[in-house]
């Protein structure tokens, strides 16, 4: 008589789990991630309680601190949104880096080169042109893909580079500021810089606050209640069955990427108008790839994108503050941010996926 055999491990598709379940796997999760942290810290001989107790600390121990996290939070929080409406979709828009730093150059345009308009006006001028510049150039892939069949993920990625070549070639040539002894666009003149409101918990934070909290509710109601969030759902479930109903998909498709990368845009806009002040190289500073994994951890949600967004740039504030009293090297704290990704990623894979065996009986 045989007995059977196990065969190799295999991914197989989950059921579906409870949302508390799911939310409790998550935190466990990142548990797990905070102690592997803890023992990677250890490692190199720190006090893991005393870093993270640091981190903390830096990220929200003053109001001072409070407002910098805040600061950080804006514009990640706004490109996660515009990811976010592509990949309702299942298009995979990699672009947000490159659509972020687009819609800053069509601001940094007109602060520059418009300062005599009205500070009202100018503002508009500034957040429109980087709404529309954007969307224009998120449509370019979404095209592609339409007509063409292309890859989006590697479409869009490559034009990250342009732009960043474009803003180069800015800063150094006919938008070099004549009185800098560098390589450097002006700074922006007061009258293009974004007014700033007071709030009694954290002090004066830029309008860019007040603009993202109604971009996430406009969103959220975009998708769960209007005909065109619908069709988003649709097309991204099954496109084929899209088809069938009569929805016109290619439409769909390039009018979801206009407003993507749109909002995308917005966000360099706020970013470049409100703390920078000044066009950069590194202006989208790695926010539309970190969008990504935003949008992943937050399962598509726009309340969820966030808060994730918020979490994001607790770490990141709190990791500067703990390179600055621990002297740990920024390549170390880079570590310990990768392994909480990984963890809480790796999380999201075991609640859709299970690894089984199955077993066979030899012939």
């Amino acid at each position: 008589m045989f007995k059977p055999l196990l065969s190799a491990p295999h991914v197989v598709q989950r059921g579906e789990v409870k949302p508390a379940a799911a939310w409790a796997y998550r935190a466990f999760a990142v548990l797990i991630a905070l102690a592997a942290g803890g023992v990677f810290l250890a490692s190199l001989g720190y006090n893991p309680f005393r870093v993270y107790a640091s981190m903390l600390m830096g990220a929200l121990g003053t109001p001072g601190m409070q407002r910098e996290t805040v600061k950080l939070t804006i514009p990640l929080a706004m490109a996660s949104l515009g990811v976010l409406l592509a990949f309702k979709m299942r298009f995979w828009n990699i672009g947000a880096e490159g659509q972020f730093a687009l819609g800053a150059v069509a601001a940094s345009y007109f602060a520059n080169f418009q300062p005599q308009l009205p500070p009202a006006l100018l503002i508009s001028l500034m957040a429109a042109s980087a709404v529309v510049l954007a969307g224009l150039w998120g449509l370019v892939p979404a095209w592609f893909k339409t007509r063409f069949g292309t890859n989006e993920t590697l479409f869009t990625l490559m034009l990250n580079y342009i732009v960043l070549y474009i803003i180069t070639y800015l800063r150094e040539g006919p938008w070099r500021d004549p009185a800098g002894g560098f390589a450097a666009t002006p700074r922006f003149p007061r009258q293009a810089r974004l007014p700033e409101l007071h709030f009694p918990s954290i002090g004066n934070v830029h309008i860019g606050l007040i603009v993202m909290l109604l971009a996430v509710v406009l969103v959220y109601l975009y998708l769960r209640y209007t005909k065109q969030g619908y069709e988003i759902a649709v097309v991204g479930q099954n496109e084929r069955t899209a088809r069938y109903a009569g929805m016109p998909v290619k439409r769909i498709v390039l009018r979801t990427m206009f407003l993507s990368a749109g909002i995308c845009g917005l966000a360099g806009m706020m970013q470049v108008a409100g703390p920078d002040r000044q066009l950069t190289d590194a202006v989208a500073g790695g926010r539309g790839f970190t969008a990504v994994s935003v949008v992943w951890l937050a399962r598509l949600s726009p309340l969820g994108s966030l808060a994730v967004a918020f979490l994001f740039s607790v770490m990141q504030k709190g990791c500067s503050m703990m390179q600055t009293e621990f002297r740990i090297p920024a390549s170390m704290s880079d570590i310990l941010q990768g392994i909480v990704l990984f963890f809480v990623l790796g999380a999201e894979f075991f609640l859709q996926y299970s690894i089984r065996r199955r077993r066979e009986v030899p012939a």
